[in-house]
């Protein structure tokens, strides 16, 4: 079927269906086509490949500590997830990424959509040179605060990383009791690609884990809140009282 014979919806579904690689050759193809159709298709087209180029310079910039450091051969960022929660652990991502990093759409967890977060959560997983998550339970957290909890978890993901790193660039904290070179990057996780990408495997692990609790407690809604103080979680909690896994230093005003 020559091209001009072809419906649009048909033309349509090619480009819907073709890997982004592919477009330029299917609008040079379609070029000549007249109808309204097939130029917005183009058109769309154009837009897509012009987002790529701009998001991938948006990730060139965010290489800019990686490049500083390109002298360690292996890199590391580091961040957590749930410092701030009346319920559930704090975790924390540890992640080295490779040096000719491909992934694109890496950003600040919270900025990130759950489904794109998830999305990235098994690309980085599958890229990385090294991952490790570290956990502090609600119990630990209550027993040394927050913050002590924080840097515990963190050190048990360099652990679990399974190689050591040359130099840790981490979001605005210095982790104590650590032997390796360290650099603390205020809002990194915006700053850095890979304490971004830390900060998604951080956030991902925890949302998951939080999803499991709220399947043994429902009341408390914790698949919603992520054990945040919403209202809805401080009204469950005055009604039923703490559960096992909400912080006893982090609720003494509820209950």
């Amino acid at each position: 079927m020559s091209d001009a014979a072809k419906k649009i919806n048909e033309i349509k579904k090619e480009f819907q269906t073709a890997n982004i690689a592919v477009l330029p050759s299917l609008m040079e193809n379609y070029k000549t086509d007249s109808r309204t159709g097939v130029q917005n298709l183009i058109r769309q087209s154009e837009k897509k490949l012009q987002q790529l180029e701009q998001e991938k310079e948006r990730c060139y910039k965010l290489l800019e500590y990686e490049r500083k450091y390109a002298d360690h051969k292996f890199i590391c960022g580091i961040d957590e997830a749930g410092r701030g929660p009346l319920a559930g652990p704090v975790t924390a991502g540890a992640v080295i990424l490779p040096k000719n990093c491909d992934i694109l759409y890496i950003n600040d967890s919270k900025k990130l959509s759950p489904k794109k977060r998830e999305q990235l959560f098994d690309e980085i997983m599958e890229k990385a040179v090294a991952a490790g998550i570290g956990m502090a339970s609600p119990e630990r957290i209550d027993e040394i605060n927050i913050l002590q909890a924080t840097y515990e978890a963190m050190w048990e993901a360099i652990k679990q990383l399974g190689v050591m790193p040359d130099i840790l660039l981490n979001d605005a904290v210095t982790i104590p009791g650590v032997a390796i070179p360290q650099v603390a990057i205020v809002k990194g996780d915006t700053k850095s690609l890979s304490i971004g990408a830390a900060s998604i495997i951080a956030k991902v692990t925890r949302d998951r884990l939080m999803q499991e609790y709220d399947r043994l407690m429902p009341e408390y809604g914790f698949a919603q809140n992520k054990g945040y103080g919403s209202a809805a979680h401080i009204a469950a909690l005055k009604k039923y009282g703490p559960s096992p896994i909400h912080r006893s230093s982090f609720i003494k005003n509820f209950v």
